[in-house]
């Protein structure tokens, strides 16, 4: 299990890479063809904020495993460790409703876009509405891959300049 845990993490990785990486060729191809040659895309704006927004959707479970997902800290640090403990189970069953919910609700936004058609493009825009339960999905994958960890605050901080820092003070 822990092997298709890594291979999912690294395909995420992938992913969201591959996604910014395309919006920073996109978005610059446009700033240089806009002031170096006078002439822009009309696609590219749309096209860019579509893709940003699969890019944030799809990080999201990165982030929960890095402990990098905004949090208050304080009040766990007020509780001793076994309710510290009970509270982050919370938050997991917490996180996981609203998710599910999330993405039960965006397959219904994708739904309603379906047959209208995006102003630059002219594709459906159920496409790129995709983003919000494809995203939400990715998220309760990790979730359940990483919830024991994440009460425990065993974050993957690997990725984190040289490993000995901590990500965001999730509590």
């Amino acid at each position: 299990m822990r092997r298709v845990e890594q291979v999912f993490t690294e395909a995420n990785r992938w992913l969201v890479s591959a996604v910014l990486a395309i919006v920073f060729a996109i978005v610059t191809m446009n700033v240089v063809g806009r002031y170096g040659f006078g002439s822009s895309f009309a696609w590219v704006e749309e096209t860019a904020r579509h893709l940003m927004i699969l890019g944030a959707f799809s990080g999201a479970g990165l982030a929960l495993r890095e402990g990098r997902l905004v949090a208050i800290g304080i009040v766990p640090e007020l509780l001793s460790e076994k309710f510290r403990r009970l509270l982050r189970w919370a938050i997991v069953f917490v996180m996981f409703a609203f998710m599910a919910t999330m993405a039960w609700l965006g397959v219904k936004f994708v739904q309603f876009g379906w047959p209208k058609e995006t102003m630059s493009t002219g594709i459906s825009r159920g496409i790129p509405y995709l983003s919000i339960p494809v995203g939400c999905v990715i998220f309760l994958i990790h979730l359940l891959l990483y919830a024991r960890r994440f009460v425990y605050e065993d974050f993957d901080y690997t990725d984190m300049n040289d490993g000995s820092e901590r990500g965001a003070d999730v509590g």
